[in-house]
Parts: structure tokens; C-alpha cells; sequence
């Protein structure tokens, strides 16, 4: 920690690991589901998923390495984020291709802005965590520009999709922290990004 916090701070600290932990629990269902189907239809892209997976599997064990040091533990919800993601995974995955990239971009984009949020909340608070999501930040970007260089013209179809996808993650995101979602948010808000 870098500095002592108020109890409140604190609280928000323990709600983003606990957050964080749980959508990358759901990040690896989608790619695991993905891949399943891949392994049929587009064999070319299976190592291409499977090392995003391994970035997301990276990501789940740090946040739960940092968990214990800041009273937080594991969301209430796991198991929908395990069925979201799976059920995401494969519907996208047996729409093809591109719906796949459209799935990376459109989770990818929702947690960026998320990841932001709290970077900004966690300066001068919690150095340590603050590093480890400025890491794994860098590859969800990362996965966030290889997404966008793969998809090709998007449809009406595919931009409602993304849109759908985005708001799915934030609603599960919302719902990662039952009755705290309000509270964290208002935490979090004079550290968002301007429009």
C-alpha cells in the first residue's frame, strides 16, 4: 500500500479486485468456449486465442494474489461469468470469425474504460495493485488493437452486437458488486476520463 486510507477507499480497493478477478474468470470462459469451436471451424486462429487465454489466466491469478492483502474475495456471481462467458464464447464463435473479433473488441473496449477508472482512483493509494493493472492493461490493449486489425467492414448487425456485448459486460460488472455497484461507482466517478 502506499500510503494509509480511509476505510471507504479501502472498500473500493477490495470491490475492484473482486471485480477484476471475476471478469477475468469470464474473459477465460469466452476464449476456452472459442477456441473449442475453432478448433473445428478456423484452426488458423486457435493459437492466437489460446495465448489471449493464457494473458486472462495471467490476470485472474494476479488478482487473486492481491485479494487476501485487501480483505476482498471472490464475486458472488462467479458462476454467471463462467456461463455468460462460456454461452458468449461459442454463440460468437459459431457466427464466424468475425463475430469473434467483434466479441475481443467489444469486451475489450468496456473493460478498458473500467481499467482507466480505476488506475485513476488507485494513484496514491495502492501502488501495488495500480502496477499490476497498469500490466495487465497493457495487454488487454494489446488484444483490444489485434481485435479492431482483424475486423473487417461491420455491418448493422455487427455494431449492434458490439454494443450488446459492451453492455452485457458492464451490466455483469455492475452486478459483480451486488449493492456496492452504486457506491463504487460514485467512488470512481471523479477519476473518469472526460467524454
Amino acid at each position: 500500500m502506499t500510503e494509509p486510507i480511509t476505510a471507504r477507499d479501502a472498500l473500493t480497493i477490495a470491490r475492484i479486485c473482486r471485480v477484476n478477478h471475476a471478469g477475468e474468470h469470464g474473459a477465460i470462459r469466452i476464449y476456452g468456449a472459442q477456441i473449442a469451436v475453432a478448433r473445428h471451424l478456423y484452426p488458423d486462429i486457435v493459437a492466437e486465442l489460446a495465448e489471449m487465454r493464457d494473458h486472462e489466466i495471467r490476470h485472474r491469478g494476479l488478482f487473486a494474489e492481491a485479494m487476501p492483502a485487501r480483505h476482498s474475495r471472490p464475486c458472488r456471481i462467479m458462476t454467471l461469468w463462467a456461463l455468460g462467458g462460456s454461452v458468449l464464447g461459442l454463440a460468437t464463435a459459431l457466427l464466424g470469425r468475425q463475430r469473434i473479433w467483434i466479441c475481443t473488441a467489444a469486451v475489450e473496449e468496456a473493460v478498458h474504460r473500467h481499467l482507466d477508472d480505476q488506475l485513476r482512483f488507485l494513484a496514491g493509494r495502492d501502488a501495488g495493485l495500480q502496477a499490476a493493472i497498469l500490466d495487465i492493461r497493457a495487454e488487454e490493449l494489446a488484444h483490444l488493437a489485434n481485435a479492431e486489425a482483424k475486423l473487417g467492414p461491420a455491418s448493422a448487425a455487427d455494431q449492434a452486437l458490439r454494443r450488446v456485448i459492451a453492455a452485457l459486460t458492464d451490466i455483469l460488472i455492475w452486478l459483480s458488486t451486488w449493492g456496492d455497484s452504486r457506491r463504487m461507482a460514485a467512488d470512481l466517478k471523479p477519476f473518469r476520463a472526460p467524454d
